[in-house]
C-alpha cells in the first residue's frame, strides 16, 4: 500500500482511481490539488486563502479603493454570499440571524401549458433581534417582519438543484420526491406541505446555506414577473466545484490530524447507529398509532355494549357478546286476528315489558327512581366513553401523523452525511501525504486544512441539530401525550361526578330520553378508516429511482453541468 500513492502521483497525476466519489466530483479534489481556477483564488499569497480575513470594514476600504465598475469587482474577489468562515471548533460561522419559514395554503391553479398544479404560500419571518431593539423589556414583543411569495414545486427543484451546485460541501437534506398519481389529494397536499416547509426549515438553520443567494432570491422574490426575468441567470450560474473550497477561510492550525482520524470514525458508526435506531422508532411509533386506533375501537364497543345492557337492546356483530336478548313479547291469542289493530306504541310497550318502565330506566318497577338515576348515569357513562373513543382515533390519526412525520426529519443520517465522511476521509489522506512523505507539499496541506475544516463543521452542525432535534421531538410527543391524556380525564371526571350527589340525585327529577348513540347499536361504527401514514422518506428503500432525481438530472443536462451537491434530490 505505501507504493499506491506514488503509483497515483505517476500515472494519474495524482488524482484519485474512483472518479464517482464525492471527494472528486464536489470538486475538493481538484482544490486540494491545483487550488482554484476561478481568478479571485489567485488573488494574494496562498496562505490567506486558509486564514481569517480581515475585519468587515477593513473589506470595506479595500473594496472602495479598489474602484472599477461591478463587473470588474465582481471577478476581483467573490460576492459576500460566497465567503464563507469557519470559527474554532471547527463550526461555521453564522452570517445571518436565523429566521423562521411557513407553507401554507395550498391551492390548485391551472395553466394552459403545464396544466394544474399547486402553489403553496412560502412566508418567511424576520424577528427583530434584541440588540436592535431599544424597546423597555416589559413591552409585548414588536411584530415580525413577513415576506409573503408563492411557489410551486417545480420551483423547489429549482431552489435545491441551484444550492447543491453553489454549496456542493454542505449536507443538504433531500427534497421530497414528487408524485404525480394522487397530486391534488388533499391528504397527500397537506403532507407535501409538510414535508417542503421541514425542507426550508432545515435549509434556512444552516448557518451558511442560509444566505445563499438563490434562497434569498427564492424566498423573497414576490414579483412573477422578475421571478421569471431572473431565474435564468441563477440557473446559469456554473458549478462552484473547487471555488467553494477557496472562498473558505478559518483560522490556521485549526486541527489535530488524529482527531479528525478518530472523529470520523466515531461519527461514521454513531450516525449508522441513528439511522438502525430511528428506523425501529419509526416502525414502533406506527404500531403505538394503529394500537391507539385499536383502543378507540375498544372504548367504542364498551360504550355500544353498555348501553346495549341498560336498553336491551341488541349490539349487531358484538364479539363474544353475553348480552341476552329477551325475544318479543307475542301477541295475545286471542287479538291475533286483529293484530293490524294494535299500534307500535302498543307492540313497543310489550316488547319493553318488564326491561325499562314508562321513566326509561332500566327496572321492572313503574315510579323507581333509583334506577332512573342509575340508568341516567350510566348512559351519561356510555356517552363519554364514546367522547373518549373519538379522542383516541383523532389523536392517532392527526397529532400522532405528526409526530411520526418529524422522525422522518431525524432519520437516515448516514446516508445525508456520507459524502462527507467520504470527502473527510480522502482529503486526511491527501494531508498525511502532503506532510509525512518524502515530498512534502505545504501548499496541499493548506488546501486539505481548509476542506478538513469544512467535515468538521459539517459535523459539528449535525451534532448541535440533532441535540434540538430529538429534544424538540420528545417534547412534541410528551406535550401531546399529556393533553390528550387530560382530555380523556376531563372527560371520565365528568361521568364519574354524575354518580355524586347533588347531580346523582336530581336525575330522577325527569324521565331518560333516548341516546344518540342508540341508533347505531344496528350498525356500530367499528371499521375505522385505515390510518394516514407519512410520506416516505426519500433515502427509504425504494424500488425506482424517485421522479424529483430524475428532474434534477433532467435540469443538469440541460444546464450543461452535474450537480455537485453532497445530497441527491431522490
Amino acid at each position: 500500500m505505501a507504493a499506491f500513492p506514488s503509483f497515483r502521483q505517476s500515472l494519474l497525476g495524482g488524482k484519485s482511481i474512483n472518479r464517482f466519489s464525492h471527494f472528486v466530483t464536489s470538486g475538493a479534489e481538484a482544490y486540494v490539488l491545483k487550488g482554484s481556477t476561478t481568478p479571485d483564488a489567485d488573488a494574494g499569497p496562498a496562505i490567506l486563502r486558509h486564514a481569517q480575513e480581515s475585519s468587515e470594514e477593513e473589506d470595506d476600504v479595500n473594496a472602495a479603493e479598489s474602484g472599477g465598475d461591478e463587473a470588474a469587482k465582481g471577478r476581483a474577489r467573490p460576492s459576500e454570499t460566497d465567503r464563507h468562515f469557519v470559527d474554532a471548533g471547527p463550526s461555521w460561522k453564522a452570517k445571518v440571524p436565523p429566521f423562521r419559514v411557513l407553507v401554507h395554503s395550498p391551492s390548485k391553479r391551472a395553466s394552459t401549458l403545464s396544466g394544474s398544479y399547486i402553489v403553496y404560500s412560502v412566508t418567511s419571518l424576520f424577528h427583530a433581534s434584541s440588540e436592535d431593539s431599544d424597546s423597555d423589556s416589559s413591552d409585548p414583543p414588536p411584530t415580525p417582519t413577513r415576506i409573503n411569495v408563492h411557489r410551486r414545486f417545480s420551483h423547489f427543484v429549482v431552489l435545491h438543484t441551484a444550492l447543491t451546485r453553489r454549496l456542493p460541501g454542505i449536507a443538504l437534506p433531500p427534497l421530497p420526491e414528487k408524485q404525480y398519481a394522487g397530486r391534488f389529494n388533499d391528504d397527500f397536499v397537506e403532507a407535501r406541505r409538510g414535508d417542503l416547509e421541514r425542507y426550508l426549515a432545515r435549509i434556512v438553520r444552516h448557518p451558511v446555506a442560509r444566505y445563499a443567494e438563490i434562497l434569498t432570491f427564492f424566498l423573497g422574490c414576490e414579483s412573477e414577473t422578475e421571478w421569471k426575468r431572473q431565474l435564468p441567470r441563477h440557473l446559469a450560474l456554473p458549478p462552484a466545484g473547487p471555488s467553494f473550497y477557496a472562498n473558505v477561510f478559518h483560522p490556521a492550525f485549526n486541527f489535530d490530524a488524529e482527531d479528525a482520524a478518530e472523529a470520523v470514525d466515531r461519527f461514521e458508526a454513531h450516525t449508522k447507529a441513528v439511522d438502525v435506531g430511528v428506523q425501529g422508532l419509526r416502525n414502533i411509533f406506527g404500531e403505538i398509532r394503529q394500537a391507539r386506533v385499536g383502543m378507540s375501537k375498544a372504548e367504542r364497543l364498551l360504550s355500544y355494549s353498555l348501553l346495549s345492557l341498560i336498553t336491551s337492546k341488541p349490539l349487531a356483530t358484538a364479539p363474544r357478546s353475553s348480552v341476552i336478548v329477551p325475544e318479543e313479547f307475542p301477541i295475545d291469542s286471542d287479538n291475533s286476528d286483529n293484530e293490524s289493530d294494535v299500534s307500535e306504541d302498543q307492540i313497543k310497550a310489550k316488547k319493553n315489558h318488564g326491561i325499562m318502565n314508562e321513566d326509561g330506566a332500566w327496572c321492572w318497577r313503574e315510579g323507581c327512581e333509583e334506577c332512573l338515576r342509575l340508568t341516567k348515569a350510566l348512559q351519561k357513562t356510555s356517552e363519554t366513553l364514546q367522547g373518549v373513543a373519538d379522542l383516541y382515533d383523532d389523536h392517532a390519526r392527526r397529532t400522532q401523523l405528526l409526530t411520526h412525520d418529524a422522525l422522518k426529519d431525524v432519520a437516515h443520517p448516514s446516508s445525508l452525511y456520507a459524502p462527507v465522511v467520504d470527502t473527510h476521509r480522502n482529503a486526511l489522506s491527501r494531508y498525511n501525504e502532503a506532510t509525512h512523505s518524502e515530498n512534502s507539499d505545504d501548499d496541499v496541506a493548506a488546501r486539505c486544512e481548509t476542506v478538513l475544516n469544512t467535515t468538521m463543521a459539517e459535523m459539528e452542525i449535525y451534532h448541535t441539530q440533532k441535540v434540538k432535534d430529538f429534544s424538540a421531538v420528545a417534547k412534541e410527543h410528551l406535550d401531546s401525550e399529556i393533553e390528550f391524556y387530560e382530555q380523556v380525564l376531563s372527560r371520565l371526571r365528568s361521568a364519574r361526578s354524575t354518580f355524586d350527589n347533588p347531580v346523582y340525585s336530581q336525575l330522577s327529577n325527569t324521565a331518560r330520553h333516548p341516546s344518540m348513540y342508540e341508533r347505531e347499536l344496528d350498525n356500530p361504527r367499528l371499521d375505522p378508516d385505515p390510518l394516514p401514514q407519512p410520506c416516505p422518506h426519500v433515502f427509504d428503500s425504494t424500488p425506482m429511482r424517485p421522479v424529483s432525481q430524475a428532474i434534477q438530472e433532467g435540469v443538469n443536462m440541460l444546464l450543461g453541468g452535474s450537480t455537485s451537491g453532497i445530497t441527491g434530490l431522490s
